[in-house]
C-alpha cells in the first residue's frame, strides 16, 4: 500500500492589494480583506509538527509525481527505448523516439526538476521530521526512500554526469557531476539510511518501508553489476508485495493511463511501425505484437494526438490503476538474473515458470496462468530472454531504460543490437543517444558543465 496524502500546503497571511476605499479609514482591520497565498511559504511555517507533516505529505505527492502522476521519465524512458513509440505532436516527443535529444528538451527539463524537487523536499521532510516528529520512524524512513528511488531513477535514466545538489538549506549547494555508477551509490547509502532507521520493527508500516528499501536497493545493486549481493538483500520479500503510487479523481490519475490510451500521445512500441506496419525496426521486442497476456494491446486504424500515426494502445493501465513502485516481482526478476549468471539454467527457467504458473495481480490485467518456457539453448538467447520476460512483467514502470544500458555495459553488446536502429517511421533513421541528457538549465549550477559522457 502507500499511504499518499494532500492537503499539506502551507501558507502565509497577505494583505489583499488595491483596497482603495479604505484610504479615508485607516485604523480600519477587517479579516475580511485578507487573503491566503498559497504560494508563498514562509521558513518559519514549516517550524512545526503540521510543518514536517506537510512535507512529508508533498514529497510522497512528489514521488508519485516522477513515476505515474505526471509525464515522467518512466514514459520517456521508455520512449528512448523500445517501449512507447510516439503519436505526438510534441517535437520533444519525437526526437526522443529517434533517440535524437536536444539539451533544451522542454519536456526532459520538467521531468529532471521533478526528481531534484523530489530530492530536495525528501531532505526538507528529513530534517523537519527529525526535529519536530523524532518518533515518526517510518515517515522518516519512507522520505529515505523516496530520496533513494530518485537517485535510482536519475541513474537509470541519464547520463553520465549527474550533479545531486542540495536546495533543502537556506544556501544551496550546488553538487558535481556523478557517474551513473556514485549516483546508483548514493541511492544505495539512503535506502540504506531507511533500512537503518526502521531497524526490527515488525508493525505492518515498518515492515511496508523495510521491504520497499531493500527492493530499491537491491535494484541499485543490479545497477552497478552487484547482482549476488542484490539478491541476499532481497530475500523472503514475498511476490506479492507492492508499494504503490495512488490515484484518485480528486487528486492525481494515472498518467501512463493519461498520455496512452486517453491522450493518445505515446503507442505501444513494436517491431514494426508505420500504417502500413511495414517498417521494420531492429533489435526491439514486438510489445504490440506479442499477443502477451501481461500487455494486451488494440491495433488500430485510427491516428493519434498528431492525426497521423495509427495507434497501439493497451488497457492495462486505467485512469485510476494503482502502479507498483517496487514490488515482490522485482525481487524474484533479480533471482532469476542471478541464477542466470550461476548458469544454474534449472533454477533459472525454474523462478520465470513459477511467475507464469501463477501470475500475480498486474494492474488492470487478470492475467491467467501462462505456458511453461523452454530453455533456448545458447547464452545469447537465455539472456534475451530474461530481459523480454522483465520487459513484459515491469512494463513502463521505469525498469526497460536501464535495463538496456545494463545490456551494453554488463553483458558487452553493442548499442546498435540493444537500441531501436533503422529507419524511423516519422523520417529519418534512429539516432545515437542511449540515455536522457542533463539539460540546458541544469548550467545554472557552475560545477555543471554538461553531460560527462552518453555512455551507456
Amino acid at each position: 500500500m502507500q499511504r499518499t496524502s494532500f492537503g499539506g500546503r502551507l501558507a502565509r497571511v497577505v494583505p489583499t492589494l488595491g483596497l482603495a476605499l479604505l484610504g479615508a479609514c485607516s485604523g480600519v482591520t477587517d479579516s475580511l480583506l485578507e487573503a491566503v497565498d498559497p504560494d508563498i511559504i514562509n521558513p518559519a511555517d514549516v517550524n512545526s509538527i503540521e510543518g514536517a507533516r506537510a512535507l512529508a505529505n508533498g514529497t510522497i505527492a512528489r514521488l508519485t509525481a516522477v513515476t505515474a502522476g505526471n509525464e515522467s521519465t518512466w514514459l520517456f524512458g521508455g520512449l528512448l527505448g523500445d517501449e512507447w513509440a510516439t503519436s505526438s505532436t510534441f517535437v520533444q516527443n519525437d526526437e526522443t523516439d529517434q533517440r535524437r535529444i536536444q539539451e533544451n528538451n522542454s519536456q526532459i527539463t520538467n521531468m529532471l526538476y521533478r526528481l531534484y524537487r523530489t530530492w530536495t523536499s525528501a531532505n526538507q521532510a528529513i530534517a523537519g521530521l527529525r526535529t519536530y516528529l523524532p518518533t515518526a520512524t517510518t515517515s522518516i524512513a519512507e522520505m529515505y526512500f523516496a530520496r533513494g528511488f530518485t537517485d535510482l531513477q536519475l541513474a537509470s535514466d541519464f547520463c553520465n554526469g549527474i550533479p545531486l545538489s542540495d536546495g533543502s538549506g537556506d544556501v544551496i549547494v550546488f553538487g558535481d557531476p556523478q557517474p551513473v555508477s556514485a549516483v546508483f551509490a548514493s541511492a544505495i547509502a539512503a535506502f540504506d539510511s531507511a533500512l537503518a532507521i526502521v531497524g526490527s520493527a515488525t508493525d505492518a508500516n515498518s515492515v511496508l518501508i523495510a521491504r520497499a528499501a531493500r527492493i530499491g536497493k537491491a535494484r541499485a545493486q543490479v545497477g552497478i553489476n552487484q547482482v549476488d549481493a542484490a539478491v541476499t538483500t532481497v530475500a523472503g520479500i514475498p511476490t506479492t508485495f507492492t508499494y504503490q503510487s495512488t490515484f484518485s479523481l480528486t487528486t492525481q490519475t494515472n498518467t501512463i493511463w493519461g498520455q496512452g490510451l486517453s491522450s493518445q500521445r505515446y503507442t505501444v512500441g513494436d517491431s514494426l511501425q508505420g500504417n502500413q506496419r511495414n517498417i521494420v525496426v531492429a533489435n526491439v521486442i514486438p510489445f504490440a505484437s506479442l499477443n502477451d497476456p501481461r500487455l494486451p494491446v488494440v491495433k488500430r486504424t485510427t491516428a493519434g494526438q498528431d492525426g497521423q500515426t495509427f495507434m497501439n494502445t493497451t488497457v492495462v493501465y486505467q485512469q485510476l490503476t494503482n502502479v507498483d513502485i517496487v514490488n515482490g516481482l522485482d525481487a524474484r526478476l533479480i533471482e532469476a538474473e542471478k541464477a542466470l549468471r550461476d548458469q544454474n539454467i534449472s533454477a533459472w527457467l525454474g523462478i520465470l515458470n513459477a511467475l507464469r504458473a501463477a501470475p500475480p495481480a498486474l494492474h488492470s490485467v487478470t492475467v491467467a496462468p501462462m505456458a511453461a518456457l523452454t530453455d533456448p539453448g545458447t547464452a545469447a538467447a537465455r539472456v534475451n530472454l530474461q530481459f523480454r520476460e522483465k520487459a513484459m512483467w515491469t512494463f513502463s514502470r521505469g525498469q526497460r531504460l536501464g535495463d538496456m544500458r545494463r545490456l551494453i555495459r554488463q553483458y558487452g553488446r553493442s548499442a546498435n543490437t540493444v537500441f531501436p536502429s533503422g529507419a524511423h517511421f516519422k523520417g529519418g533513421d534512429f539516432g545515437p543517444d542511449v540515455n536522457l541528457p542533463i539539460v540546458t538549465d541544469e548550467r545554472n549550477n557552475p560545477k555543471f558543465t554538461g553531460c560527462i559522457d552518453r555512455n551507456a
